[in-house]
């Protein structure tokens, strides 16, 4: 196999991209490392243009190989790899976000690019693919405008930053910062915070494009060496006498469409049919496809002008929010917690429902394993944007809009050692007119609120927008900033950002763009835009409901947490399951037990109450001079015996005995045990000695020394027999001897 490797310092670590004729039928390929982690990325370009499409035919794909974590992994009867995994969507769309701006969208010749993990070591493949996918494109004949970077960066909460962390340091981490770009702009963020203010991530920002600028010229020079000459495409354009019919029928309406006070862009669509109907008839041979794109073009220019003259299309100010409304409850009588929110045209309906432990999301995947005690599920009908379509399943934008959802909300979730419920929210968006994924966090927040959830603090989101003009050498001139983007202003503009957080700080980001990047001079301005329209939203919140409840959902379940010792986990488990399951049975709980003997019971509080007083009386442990009632199980002639504690009405069940010699129930000697007392009866007892193998020996009158009285009993004569207190007591012509109760 031939092959030449490059290497560059990045971080603490060494990325290499090897290139070879492994995949040598691609247009593009490389394999990146870095640690123990490395990707294999092509791209190839199709031979012939797709007819009848108005986009550029573009496809990414991030392939997870079970064998790159070298493990067998998948179900018992499904080995095979399946469908990708929500982790490999979300990362698959960081790179195609990453490298479609630049593209020209005008192609119609498909572009596959694929990334391969062959090893996955303590770093996250994510950033990796993203860099090998650029350089595969950028080495290949295929047209675009690369190379980009893409870099991580944490913090720590100490305020120290870390460049490209691992998993186990992401986990401590404040701040989670994946930044992509080129040429001192940025094209493509993704993150996580931990309420972290917005001066703080600008200052990540400036320190992730000076990385990428080192990743750039590490590229550029392996395509200077390597890279192939581009192919050149040229496009067709309009006939002048379509370009004169523009001209005169529709170019003078345009700007009075796109600027017409309404917000969904029905203006535009007007005219658009105008437009093709002025075609049928005066040049009926001319391409649809290509006078869409034209009209788009043209469009998107009168608009660009409008928003940097100071104008909306819906003439509100650039940093107004459309009208909120908010709900908290009040929805459904079945639902734990319910958020209704309206942000213009669109509205969001947010349900969520609280289970316990036992209802965590079991999580095997190649980056990916344990529980998920926090998930956020989004659902885009067609009839929120006044369509047809298929109902059921899901799409990688739903995926992606439900994860940065999630995010955002992630980081006020309290522990579980404060909260131990397993909570799932639904964002169902009713109708769309810009940002939905955030509508869906300030909906999931008055949910958490509704069902009386501890949330460290509401959580509210924003889209913002930008418009960029650039002089002939790519340098920014200005640039006007859009609060609250909705739909034309999502498609014309040039930036879709969007900062969810709480009064404190930024919980999460997205940004994506349809140029070839934004300034970092363009941010400051942004985020504190941003801050102040969420600033509003989470005041709206805060009328509808401005802490979590007091009470929960009377039809949520409750959860009681005990701790037991650990060598007493045998015995509530019982051989086989059988006592847990038995107590199941008997109070309708669930019951959670981890390694270290909490437990977690789930219920209605009085199936919760009963579950915890069994297994707490499973496991308790007992001491000498402890006072309490018990149950007489048995009589004898030379004592009765006692369970300590309620009545566990479970078959098969190791309980807990003690005896009560006939000479600790009274301050007297008794001849007998008449009338001291009946099976079931309950008497109290205190814990006279513990004996050996876990037999306990218990008095009455230590405990209670007018119970004899009581009863009526009489002194008598002494039985035949040992009648030393505390001793042996050998049944008259018995054998062997019986030294109290036990645990049996």
């Amino acid at each position: 196999m031939k092959s030449k490797t490059f290497e560059t310092v990045f971080g603490e670590k060494t990325l290499s991209a090897e290139f070879n004729d492994l995949a040598m039928q691609a247009n593009g390929s490389v394999i990146v490392r870095y640690g123990n982690t490395a990707v294999l990325a092509t791209a190839v370009m199709g031979s012939k243009e797709r007819e009848g499409i108005d986009y550029f035919p573009l496809t990414v794909d991030y392939e997870e190989k079970f064998y790159a974590a070298g493990q067998i992994l998948g179900g018992k009867y499904m080995r095979r790899e399946g469908k990708p995994s929500d982790e490999a969507i979300l990362s698959g769309r960081i790179v195609d976000r990453t490298v479609r701006p630049l593209f020209d969208q005008r192609l119609r010749i498909e572009v596959q690019v694929v990334t391969t993990i062959l090893s996955i070591g303590e770093d996250d493949p994510d950033v990796i693919a993203t860099i090998a996918a650029s350089l595969a494109l950028g080495v290949s004949d295929i047209p675009w405008a690369g190379p980009v970077g893409a870099v991580r960066l944490g913090r720590t909460p100490e305020g120290a930053w870390i460049l490209n962390p691992n998993y186990e340091q992401r986990k401590t981490n404040v701040l989670d910062l994946l930044v992509c770009g080129r040429d001192q702009k940025v094209n493509m963020i993704e993150t996580g915070a931990h309420q972290v203010p917005e001066d703080i991530i600008i200052e990540g920002l400036t320190k992730a494009v000076e990385e990428i600028t080192k990743l750039e010229t590490f590229q550029n020079n392996i395509i200077k060496e390597l890279g192939k000459e581009k192919k050149v495409f040229t496009f067709p354009t309009l006939s002048d006498a379509a370009l004169a019919l523009f001209e005169k029928e529709i170019a003078p309406q345009l700007e009075s469409a796109v600027f017409c006070g309404i917000s969904g862009g029905e203006k535009v669509g007007e005219l658009h049919h105008v437009w093709h109907e002025l075609l049928k008839t005066s040049a009926p041979d001319e391409s649809r496809e290509l006078a869409d794109l034209f009209f788009e073009e043209k469009v998107e220019a009168v608009f660009d002008v409008g928003i940097l003259a100071g104008k909306r299309p819906d003439n509100r100010d650039f940093d107004q929010v459309r009208e909120i409304y908010t709900q908290a409850g009040g929805v459904a009588p079945m639902l734990h917690g319910a958020g209704v929110f309206y942000r213009g045209e669109t509205h969001v309906l947010a349900a969520l429902t609280l289970g316990g432990p036992e209802a965590v999301q079991e999580m095997e995947g190649m980056e990916v394993k344990g529980a998920k005690s926090f998930m956020l599920h989004y659902n885009f009908p067609p009839y929120s944007t006044g369509e047809t379509g298929r109902m059921g399943g899901t799409n990688r934008r739903m995926i992606g809009h439900g994860a940065l959802a999630e995010k955002a909300l992630s980081a006020v979730i309290p522990p579980k050692e404060t909260f131990p419920y397993t909570i799932r929210i639904v964002s169902e968006v009713m109708s769309s007119n810009g940002s939905s994924s955030m509508g869906s966090v300030c909906g999931g927040t008055l949910a958490l609120l509704d069902a009386g959830v501890p949330i460290l603090a509401p959580v509210a989101g924003i889209a913002m927008g930008v418009v960029l003009e650039a002089n002939e050498a790519s340098q920014l001139t200005s640039f006007r900033v859009l609060t609250d983007i909705q739909g034309p202003e999502d498609h014309y503009g040039d930036m879709d950002f969007k900062v969810a957080g709480t009064r404190d700080g930024v919980t999460a980001m997205q940004m994506d763009v349809k140029v070839a990047g934004v300034p970092l001079s363009v941010f400051p301005e942004a985020f504190e835009k941003a801050k102040k329209a969420r600033l509003h939203i989470l005041d709206k919140i805060a009328e509808a409901l401005p802490a979590p409840r007091a009470e929960m959902n009377p039809n949520a379940p409750r959860i009681l947490v005990t701790k037991i010792k650990k060598e007493f986990i045998g015995a509530v488990i019982g051989g086989g399951g059988k006592t847990i399951n038995q107590i199941r049975e008997l109070t309708g709980t669930e019951i959670t037990i981890e390694e270290d003997g909490t437990v977690f019971i789930t219920g209605n509080v009085e199936g919760a109450e009963k579950t915890k007083k069994i297994i707490e009386g499973i496991a308790r442990e007992y001491n000498v001079g402890e006072k309490f009632e018990g149950v007489v199980t048995r009589i004898a002639d030379f004592g009765l015996f006692v369970r300590m504690g309620d009545e566990i009405p479970l078959s098969g069940m190791k309980d807990t005995e003690g005896l009560v010699h006939i000479s600790e129930i009274a301050p007297f000697r008794l001849a007998s045990m008449d009338g001291v007392a009946n099976v079931g009866d309950m008497v109290p007892v205190i814990i006279k000695e513990l004996g050996e193998e876990g037999k306990i020996k218990l008095s009455i009158k230590d405990a209670d020394p007018d119970f004899a009285v009581r009863k009526g009993l009489k002194e008598g004569a002494a039985p035949s027999g040992d009648f030393r207190s505390g001793g042996d007591f050998r049944r008259p012509g018995g054998s062997g001897g019986y030294r109290g109760g036990s645990r049996r």
